[in-house]
């Protein structure tokens, strides 16, 4: 059972889903039609297209799953743990990826391969950033995780044992954040093309922003009480 989950923990793991579900849509509307925030189905592609001898191909997808374990060793640079914990540099973490994702606006509406693969390290570095809270994996770029522990604990409710309540409504809300992000997408996309990027790029830096500023107002608060 995980600790009561405090409003920073929740409140900035929905947001964050629901910017990977805004880039992994528009990786799908946009001209690649590729997934950008998860890399099963890229390492499936890589395999298929090394096996057709597609050596440009290769070199694409290759460089998708080298550009997010590249953002993910950007995170594990700038933040030094793999636990949520307030006093560490998420701040600089989430600038960084909001700048990665400005950056690949221009890219993707020229349909520059480097704008994809911004994206991805990007979410990789994301994806890294908020990696567990307290026994629970916080996932904010893939839902298969969140999908499966979601049917494990419906399977224990069925057998009569009782779930972890707050972990359900932990991963409940961070799937509902994803589908929110892939449906803002998809109403933004036929207006927007692929700076529809430029608001999950913007949203990254406010909640930037925001982190600093409750990290500040906590700082504040513990002087004066």
């Amino acid at each position: 059972m995980i600790a009561r989950l405090p409003r920073w923990v929740l409140a900035g793991g929905v947001g964050l889903a629901f910017i990977a579900g805004m880039i992994n849509a528009m990786g799908y509307l946009g001209f690649r039609h590729q997934a950008v925030t998860h890399m099963t189905g890229t390492t499936s592609l890589l395999g298929i297209v090394a096996v057709q001898g597609d050596v440009r191909d290769v070199v694409y997808f290759g460089t998708m799953l080298l550009a997010f374990a590249g953002g993910c060793a950007l995170s594990g640079f700038i933040v030094g743990d793999s636990a949520l914990r307030l006093g560490r540099r998420y701040g600089v973490a989430l600038a960084a990826e909001s700048a990665l994702l400005f950056v690949a606006v221009p890219l993707l509406h020229q349909q520059n391969e480097l704008g994809l693969w911004l994206a991805a390290a990007a979410s990789g570095l994301q994806n890294a950033m908020a990696a567990t809270y307290s026994g629970a994996v916080v996932r904010t770029s893939h839902v298969s995780g969140i999908v499966t522990d979601l049917g494990m604990f419906l399977g224990h409710w069925m057998r009569g044992d009782k779930p972890d309540g707050r972990r359900v409504r932990l991963y409940c809300a961070l799937f509902i954040g994803f589908l929110g992000g892939g449906v803002a997408s998809a109403l933004a996309f036929p207006h927007w093309q692929e700076r529809t990027l430029l608001v999950p790029a913007a949203l990254t830096g406010c909640v930037g922003i925001a982190y600093a500023v409750y990290r500040h107002w906590l700082g504040t608060c513990g002087r004066t009480g």
